[in-house]
């Protein structure tokens, strides 16, 4: 069997700044996209045979020219996103096969850095019987839970909580069966979805290069974590 990615890429990453979309700036000559997709092909173990790039409308074109050179003898399809991230990735998710998968990533432009042996264990906790699996790192700040005013009301067991990252990995009937319910009001990944259909999610170890790149401070850490893996 093999594996399929979705790749939400429409947004525009306000917070970011600049006039181009996130997945669309560059670090070291190349895009997040490109980054992002040239980290799942390495990840030879999950065996992805299809690509599937949700872009904004209009640059369907482009971006698959873009790509096509990284995506090797898989199938690469782009098609056009929503205007929310949800949206993107049912647009996706309509296009990818259904005969020969048996697992469906989901994985975010932004974190465009993240290491083959991560992308692999998600793929091979699916692979052996979990319906949603997501990567995690441990939480190392004390989080405090407020009130609408601002005013602290607890402060969470930090050992129970975890930061969740992409690429998140699901049985395809669990994935297609969580955004036909159409649970998006306050959904923030794919995972949640699944949460709010009854489905138990799993968590394997994820990494910290796994980061998302949201800030403009984000591109300089970006910048420097792939000068490091160019020396090495």
């Amino acid at each position: 069997m093999s594996s399929a990615v979705v790749i939400p890429a429409a947004g525009l990453g306000l917070r970011l700044g600049g006039e181009t979309p996130k997945a669309f700036r560059e670090v070291g000559g190349d895009s997040l996209l490109v980054h992002a997709v040239r980290g799942l092909k390495a990840a030879t173990a999950a065996d992805l045979v299809c690509f599937v790039v949700a872009v904004p409308p209009g640059s369907e074109e482009t971006v698959g020219k873009e790509l096509t050179p990284y995506v090797g003898d898989s199938q690469l399809i782009v098609v056009a996103g929503g205007a929310e991230r949800p949206a993107s990735v049912r647009a996706a998710l309509d296009v990818v096969p259904v005969d020969g998968i048996d697992c469906i990533l989901v994985h975010d432009a932004a974190r465009a850095f993240v290491p083959a042996d991560a992308i692999e264990r998600v793929v091979a906790a699916v692979r052996a019987g979990a319906e949603a699996v997501v990567p995690v790192v441990p939480v190392t700040d004390t989080i405090k839970r407020v009130g609408p005013t601002g005013d602290v009301v607890d402060t969470p067991d930090r050992s129970t909580l975890v930061a969740v990252q992409t690429p998140q990995g699901f049985a395809p009937d669990v994935l297609r069966r969580a955004h036909a319910a159409g649970a998006d009001a306050g959904v923030t990944d794919d995972a949640m979805m699944c949460e709010r259909i009854g489905v138990t999610v799993r968590t394997v170890e994820g990494s910290p290069d796994a980061f998302k790149v949201t800030r403009p401070q984000d591109l300089l850490l970006a910048e420097a974590l792939l000068a490091e893996r160019r020396m090495s």
